[in-house]
């Protein structure tokens, strides 16, 4: 902003005493001030205002007025409430140093005057910011790699005083003007999924020195909350102009398309997490694998036998997770979250999509992934509205046990979804023996073992309305007692040894023998 443009505010009546040749300089800032000398409080290009009270005697305007010039002050506005005009001493100590002076009008508080001029300067930068975030969106469109984010953040952080950052749900800074304090990431995360409109100003953090903050959402249009980034910003959004608004709004539409640049589902990098996540799934050769963990860094050793321990190629071994959502999120906006999730266990973990599934695959971590994994979904759980997240966990494996892994992490994911809460997590450790076995079976095989034990019950039962299948799970849960399961049907134990002998017929097994039971056992587990 120039001074000249300070002649065009008619609402301030302010007029110049001295310097109408200077009035191309630029302002900065506004201050009021009333020291004799205010220099060491000022970095340039500031308008001073002042009542004079500083003045005892016409030496001190030479002082005064020598302070500002030293400090690169722009002009000083003076009021006239003690003198009843400006002193003739301070117009030619202006007028010598080349000072542009503006007279204030009595009945104008130098408040209003700072208000105005403060307004207009954060519209102009407002302005000025608005068309660098244009150009750097055209840069990111245009697939330019760049430099992120933190050069246009610190910008807005430093040039037009609004301290911003970039967050995932899971409270992960991608980038920012400022650091963060600490601890404030996952306040900031919690607010932001939990806030029932968007833009939002989230004030009682319970912290001294949280202050107030503003959370805007980043494609609040397109993307659930919970895969979606946001922007916190120093400050409540309440008390901006307009112009400071938009500004929001233009930086959201920056980090939108960084976003987009960084999603690595296109990359070359992530089409070999797919094609690795299909071939485990589909039980692939372990000479098709191998190339592809080392070409996604899961592994590094390019002589590593695919046949060997947990501790070969793959360091501790491999973990499997899998994951999905109900009513929430579509498969693409599953793996976001996902890889947000293990973000924390890994920094760079092969995940692709199998179906309706997320199947995810990363180096074994020291530490207790199943509690983290937990830890993480709770966190994102507000952000699920009416949907559900559930997520399964396997334990370690070598190489050629990828696929045990992934047939073990969905079976604890089915078991999560069986349970009251949302957002289930289920570890390897709450799986019984017989599934650990049953997790490397070939899909085939264990269609074909459920089918011939249990088809003839189910079709049964459904021509004759019976109610075979639960009589024999009763059967076997009470470890074949006569009376105990006839309670659990409510039925006479003749009607049950009825049922029983019908099953015993159909299916060619004989109940009384421990490894038919057994079969019907893992049977009704794999259905």
């Amino acid at each position: 902003m120039r001074l000249s443009a300070l002649l065009e505010m008619t609402e301030l009546g302010l007029s110049p005493v001295t310097g109408r040749d200077e009035l191309d300089r630029a302002i900065r800032w506004v201050v009021t001030t009333d020291l004799l000398d205010p220099g060491r409080y000022l970095s340039g290009g500031e308008l001073v205002l002042t009542g004079l009270v500083w003045r005892q005697s016409p030496e001190d305007s030479e002082r005064f007025v020598r302070s500002l010039v030293n400090a690169g002050v722009s002009a000083v506005g003076a009021g006239d409430t003690r003198w009843g005009e400006i002193p003739g001493d301070l117009v030619e100590a202006c007028r010598r140093h080349r000072m542009p002076l503006f007279h204030v009008p009595q009945e104008m508080s130098f408040a209003e005057v700072t208000e105005h001029i403060v307004r207009r300067l954060s519209a102009a930068r407002a302005h000025d910011m608005t068309a660098v975030l244009d150009r750097h969106r055209r840069l990111v469109a245009g697939a330019t790699a760049g430099s992120g984010l933190d050069p246009v953040l610190r910008l807005l952080g430093h040039d037009l005083g609004m301290p911003c950052w970039v967050l995932t749900p899971a409270g992960r800074v991608v980038a920012g003007s400022h650091p963060l304090p600490e601890g404030m990431a996952p306040l900031l995360a919690r607010g932001f999924l939990t806030a029932k409109r968007m833009p939002c100003a989230l004030r009682g953090i319970e912290r001294s020195d949280a202050g107030r903050y503003s959370i805007f959402p980043v494609d609040e249009q397109t993307t659930p909350r919970v895969a979606d980034w946001f922007l916190a910003f120093q400050g409540s959004f309440e008390d901006w102009p307009e112009e400071r608004r938009a500004l929001a709004g233009e930086l959201a539409a920056v980090v939108a398309l960084e976003r987009a640049r960084l999603d690595d589902r296109l990359s070359p990098k992530g089409r070999i997490a797919q094609e690795l996540v299909q071939l485990v799934v589909s039980d692939g050769k372990p000479s098709d694998i191998l190339p592809r963990l080392q070409v996604t860094g899961l592994t590094s050793d390019p002589d590593a036998d695919p046949d060997a321990g947990p501790g070969v190629g793959g360091g501790r071994g491999f973990v499997a997770v899998a994951a999905a959502a109900h009513g929430a999120l579509r498969p693409g906006e599953l793996r976001v979250v996902v890889k947000e999730i293990l973000n924390r266990s890994c920094a760079s973990p092969v995940v692709g999509v199998a179906g309706e599934e997320v199947i995810a695959l990363l180096p074994a971590p020291e530490s207790d992934i199943t509690a983290e994994v937990r830890e993480a979904v709770r966190a994102l759980a507000p952000g699920l509205g009416t949907g559900a997240l559930t997520v399964g966990v396997s334990g370690i494996a070598p190489v050629d046990g990828l696929r045990g892994a992934v047939e073990e992490a969905r079976y604890a994911r089915r078991m999560a979804e069986g349970r009251a809460e949302p957002d289930a997590v289920v570890g390897h450790d709450e799986l019984a023996t017989h599934v650990l076995l049953l997790a490397s079976v070939p899909d085939d095989v264990r269609h074909m073992f459920r089918v011939r034990l249990l088809d003839p019950l189910r079709g049964y039962d459904q021509v004759h309305r019976a109610d075979l299948v639960r009589t024999l799970e009763a059967f076997l849960q009470v470890s074949g007692s006569w009376t105990k399961c006839a309670e659990i049907l409510h039925v006479h134990v003749n009607t049950l040894r009825y049922r029983i002998q019908r099953i015993q017929d159909l299916t060619g097994r004989d109940l009384s023998r421990l490894e038919d039971r057994v079969d019907f056992f893992l049977a009704l587990r794999l259905g």
